[in-house]
């Protein structure tokens, strides 16, 4: 690692610069500096993006779209200026396409309940892939139990990337809707998502992505993908918890009916019956967290801010480094070593369980994630009850992988 702590290219990324901008990286855990490679978690929050949510508390509080007076007004040029900056984030024909939640759940949830007991029936059928968070599997079943469809499950082979072969040959005319994670929270691969749109629009079948994993690390374009759906969370990605997006095209978003009914989503209410409001606040009943839209802004003018093509060959070089000195180690196997993959180092040692070398690194000041994922069936498929997994971001350093290298050893032998 040490060739690569030289690397011209590393050079060109400042993270000591940006490791200021977190105050909690100051911290120390059991006397030791922290070092924080829990990201695909819940990643840490720089001071631009708590600066501004503060701000909005201190400053500019009031509830949006419902007063004439000066704060009111504010508050919603805040929130639906926020509403643009993440549409453009990602690409975003128009804001309007753009609904707040409170993350990539419930933002599954929403599609997977308007459009599943709108458009499925008995005998239909809905494609996933073996390799889904819960998120984006729980929802669909309880949907396909209501209206009497199925899910199909495209594998996983071996190398953790998904069989597209079966996935041509079992798209049909029963398919209604497909569902995939464009980045594999478990293993870090990078789905080619752009082939799976293509084959389902070649079959008039709409895509949602779960764009949780991947819209910390990869430049989103919904346009470019053509995608339906897309939903990723704020707090993943250096903005608040409790808040994230669902990007849909108007044409679904239009003819979709509402998903929880109350305030902000209605033109009239009578007794006779309600009309409802055009998108994007159709979908968005209630006082909404503004304070979270902020903070989300926030975050994606703070990655815009940086060098995004430093920024991902950093963190590759990060991810090969980390790879290339664990599977050195005595006993630790990699799970998912897909050519194309995003900031996560997913592994298990010989006979060791995960939870135990996991309590062992925390020992060390080194944060990581131990267990299924939230991704079980994944975990069967492999035949393990789960993984030790380390996911890097843009503030992680070589010097950080050197310690999780050296701390695991160290773990190995006292529990082997």
């Amino acid at each position: 690692m040490s060739t690569l702590a030289s690397n011209p290219d590393v050079q060109l990324f400042d993270v000591e610069r940006i490791r200021k901008d977190f105050p909690i990286l100051s911290r120390t855990i059991n006397g030791n500096p922290l070092v924080y490679l829990d990201n695909a978690a819940s990643s840490q929050k720089p001071n631009q993006v708590l600066a501004q949510m503060d701000h909005y508390y201190q400053h500019t509080h009031a509830n949006v779209h419902r007063g004439v007076h000066t704060l009111s007004q504010e508050a919603t040029d805040l929130f639906e200026s926020s509403r643009r900056t993440i549409a453009s984030f990602i690409g975003a024909p128009s804001d309007k396409e753009v609904i707040f939640t409170r993350g990539t759940t419930e933002a599954i949830n929403l599609v997977a309940y308007t459009f599943g007991l709108s458009q499925l029936k008995e005998g239909d059928e809905i494609i996933l892939s073996g390799m889904e968070h819960h998120s984006n599997i729980v929802p669909w079943q309880i949907v396909c139990g209501m209206k009497g469809a199925s899910i199909k499950v495209i594998p996983v082979l071996e190398d953790g990337t998904l069989d597209l072969e079966w996935f041509v040959k079992n798209i049909n005319s029963k398919t209604r809707i497909v569902a995939i994670a464009h980045v594999s929270n478990a293993l870090g691969t990078i789905n080619p998502v752009k082939a799976i749109i293509k084959i389902a629009h070649d079959h008039g079948v709409p895509v949602l992505l779960d764009g949780s994993q991947a819209s910390p690390h990869l430049q989103i374009d919904v346009k470019e993908l053509d995608v339906e759906f897309y939903a990723f969370s704020s707090h993943k990605m250096y903005g608040p918890t409790g808040m994230g997006i669902l990007y849909g095209k108007a044409s679904w978003l239009d003819i979709l009916p509402p998903w929880q009914g109350g305030g902000e989503m209605i033109k009239e209410v009578s007794w006779s019956g309600t009309t409802y409001n055009t998108i994007p606040f159709k979908y968005e009943a209630g006082t909404p967290d503004i304070a979270g839209a902020i903070g989300l802004a926030a975050a994606c003018d703070y990655i815009n801010s940086l060098n995004r093509a430093a920024m991902a060959n950093h963190e590759h070089l990060l991810q090969n480094a980390c790879t290339e000195a664990m599977e050195s180690l005595p006993g630790v196997h990699t799970l998912g070593t897909a050519k194309e993959k995003a900031s996560v180092y997913s592994f298990k040692v010989d006979g060791i369980h995960p939870y135990d070398l996991g309590t062992l690194l925390d020992q060390q000041g080194i944060a990581v994630r131990t267990g299924h994922h939230c991704t079980q069936p994944l975990m069967e498929r492999f035949s393990i009850p789960g993984t030790i997994r380390a996911s890097f971001a843009v503030y992680n350093t070589l010097d950080e992988v050197e310690k999780l290298v050296t701390a695991t050893q160290k773990a190995i032998k006292i529990l082997s």
